[in-house]
């Protein structure tokens, strides 16, 4: 069958609008003859992410984003083509990363393994924003940046009051601190180099000293070693057994017990002991007064007087 014009006419049409429609998608970053799956995802910010930028996961290009929009709340809804066998479920998070220095923004599939309940097409899955390395160098430098700020706006502050303080009358107190330092300093220069003079004159007396003190200290570790050898512990245990006796006689006194107890406790010794003292002393008392009377010797018979005792008052 012969075609006729207006039939290859309208087959070029068809073929052009269907070429025009399949460019059109592929620019839009939709392909017309491949099955995908599309997802959707919420962003505050998307952070520079431009359509056709590629969806991956753990690295490996398994899709690309196929359109932004944004909501009337605001938000950014973006669109996405994923083709790949690898189970998706509903709690996976779609997550908009940097993946170097001079790439743009990709979106990254973390999956969830432990879900079981799969994404279907056009769900909304869940969305995050993981930082770049120049955005997270930048959160870094910002409190440093802020430190600095404030450390250099103190110095100021302190530079400023130091050029208050510093008036005439500072400034000229201060240059007669720094003459007297000087001279301070001058005088223990001088002081120093007398010291060492008189360092240098009594050297041998220093000496002989130091050679004292050396030997003061070995008669002091000789003095240690001979109370070393000796028997200290029996010296000390025969002192202890000492103090032990003498607490007991002590104790022996002041229970009555013994001679000396028995003095100190028993009032009727004591008695006897006075008066026995005292009939001595009147004894005494009378042999000196009359000798006669007990030593007599008698050449002519001669009679010895009559006794009269003593008084106590004479």
């Amino acid at each position: 069958m012969k075609l006729t014009r207006e039939i290859k006419t309208a087959l070029l049409v068809l073929s052009a609008l269907l070429l025009f429609i399949w460019g059109y998608s592929f620019l839009k970053g939709k392909d017309l003859f491949s099955s995908y799956e599309n997802y959707y995802v919420v962003y505050e910010n998307v952070e520079g992410l431009s359509a056709s930028a590629p969806v991956t996961l753990n690295g490996l290009s398994i899709g690309k984003v196929s359109g932004i929009a944004i909501n009337r709340e605001g938000k950014l809804v973006v669109e996405v083509q994923v083709k790949t066998d690898f189970p998706i479920s509903k709690s996976s998070i779609l997550e908009v990363y940097e993946p170097g220095f001079i790439g743009g923004k990709q979106i990254a599939l973390v999956p969830n393994l432990e879900d079981s309940n799969l994404a279907k097409n056009e769900d909304t899955l869940q969305s995050a924003v993981r930082l770049g390395m120049i955005a997270k160098a930048g959160g870094q430098l910002a409190p440093v940046q802020q430190k600095v700020e404030n450390t250099l706006v103190s110095a100021d502050s302190l530079l400023n009051n130091f050029n208050t303080l510093l008036d005439a009358k500072n400034k000229e107190n201060l240059s007669v601190a720094i003459a007297e330092l000087t001279q301070t300093m001058k005088t223990l220069n001088s002081a120093s180099k007398t010291l060492d003079k008189m360092l240098t004159v009594n050297q041998q007396n220093i000496d002989g000293m130091m050679s004292n003190l050396n030997k003061t200290s070995e008669n002091f570790a000789q003095i240690s070693d001979d109370l070393t050898q000796a028997d200290l512990g029996k010296v000390v245990q025969n002192l202890e057994s000492t103090l032990a006796n003498v607490n007991k006689m002590m104790a022996d006194m002041e229970s009555g017990k013994g001679t000396l107890g028995k003095l100190m406790k028993d009032e009727t010794m004591y008695n006897n002991l006075s008066d026995a003292s005292k009939e001595l002393e009147l004894l005494l008392q009378d042999v000196r007064l009359n000798p006669t009377r007990y030593v007599n010797i008698s050449v002519f018979g001669k009679k010895n007087k009559p006794y009269v005792a003593p008084q106590e008052n004479e």
